[in-house]
């Protein structure tokens, strides 16, 4: 029996990054010899065990062969003679099928080491193209590693590009969205959005986004012109204002409702805030996202220009947008708005380091609005839409107090 650490934990170390996961290989051993090191097993489609101290996984070396459609569409060998090459020929990329032996000495017989040199994101063998997924992990990864300057090979956007027409449809939601979610996690998520757009994944995973491309906006508050593009440069601001990525999805849905603008209407989308509504919520719903971000992104498609105009609107304007945006109730849910709508704002060409009073404008009537004494309002005979009347009024007058000073 012989143990390895593989795959993230041996490419982070010799990128110089963080090692925070670490998954080894065993080589030479069976499921019962595992069982009685006193290994415990938890993997369901091939052995993975759990080291009885650690808890790090550690999985058996494997072979896989394609005999099916789809993700699951495989055969799956785990016999003791598998040998560490034959493993890591299995996995996606070069940087991901380095070994590390005990000593220390590195297993690298796919070139792993030359192309993390090179910072280059290369595919292994043909077999990379038997699963769809692995379109979506290299997006990730040109995401992940756009800071350190890597690209994708040539060849390997080429076989995504294949894959593409073939078997990505054949993914699920959740799949899709766990590696989605990841995605925006990275310094750089636009750039997973852009590969995908590039290899023709993003049609088939996300067309109400993958449309916004070759939709025109007026000049006067776009120079960059594109839609597509303001977008890329929306989520773009929204990863260098905040790590949430709620914040950063609603930034990347916002302007979903501008691909429902009829072509004489172009380069104007009047009513988009609106439209985009219901764009959002059935691409959330097929994509399966949480809750929360399907809601966030509501939110920031039916309001962001109310926030970019907050300082023409009406007082009682402001409580209606307060109220639509649940402030009252949920303050943290008024601050990832406002941050959406600020990397809105910046994500236009020559706006980019403009200050966005707005948003701070927006937070200031919420702050002179919030504390409203309900309890006196009850003792003054106040119930039921009437006590919710009185409080709106003296939070409006809160509000114009504030305009007034």
């Amino acid at each position: 029996m012989k143990i390895y650490l593989v795959g993230g934990a041996v490419r982070d170390a010799l990128l110089g990054l963080e090692v925070k996961d670490r998954d080894f290989l065993v080589v030479g051993a069976t499921p019962k010899a595992m069982l009685d090191a006193g290994f415990k097993e938890v993997g369901q489609d091939f052995p993975v065990f759990l080291h009885p101290n650690t808890f790090e996984e550690y999985a058996l070396a494997r072979t896989e062969r394609k005999s099916g459609k789809g993700y699951k569409g495989f055969s799956v060998d785990f016999s003791s003679d598998i040998s560490i090459e034959q493993d890591l020929i299995r996995r996606d990329l070069t940087i991901n099928a380095i070994a590390q032996a005990d000593d220390g000495s590195l297993i690298d017989p796919y070139g792993g080491q030359n192309d993390l040199d090179n910072k280059l994101l290369r595919h292994i063998s043909p077999a990379f193209a038997e699963d769809p997924l692995r379109v979506l992990r290299v997006a990730r990864f040109a995401a992940r590693f756009h800071h350190l300057g890597f690209t994708i090979a040539d060849e390997t956007l080429a076989l995504m590009t294949q894959l593409s027409k073939t078997e990505v449809s054949e993914l699920t939601a959740e799949r899709a969205w766990q590696e989605t979610y990841r995605a925006l996690l990275t310094d750089s998520p636009w750039i997973y959005f852009e590969v995908l757009r590039q290899c023709g994944a993003l049609k088939l995973l996300i067309p109400e986004l993958d449309k916004l491309w070759g939709i025109p906006n007026p000049e006067k508050w776009h120079p960059e012109i594109d839609t597509g593009v303001h977008t890329m440069m929306v989520l773009e601001q929204a990863a260098k204002k905040t790590q949430d990525p709620v914040v950063r999805f609603a930034a990347l849905f916002h302007d979903l409702g501008k691909g429902e603008t009829p072509v004489e209407q172009w380069p104007h989308h009047k009513g988009h805030e609106g439209a985009g509504v219901a764009v959002i919520n059935n691409a959330c719903r097929r994509l399966k996202t949480p809750k929360e971000y399907q809601e966030l992104a509501v939110q920031v498609s039916r309001y962001h220009l109310h926030c970019h105009k907050m300082f023409e609107l009406r007082p009682n304007t402001i409580l209606k947008v307060l109220k639509g945006l649940k402030a009252y109730r949920n303050p943290d849910f008024l601050k990832q708005f406002i941050t959406a709508c600020e990397a809105d704002f910046n994500g236009r060409l020559h706006n980019e380091d403009k200050p966005y009073p707005q948003g701070e404008y927006l937070w200031q009537c919420y702050g002179i609005s919030k504390d409203v004494d309900t309890q006196a309002l009850i003792e003054e005979g106040y119930e039921g839409k009437k006590l919710g009347e009185a409080i709106d009024r003296q939070r409006l007058l809160a509000i114009k107090q504030l305009i007034k000073n």
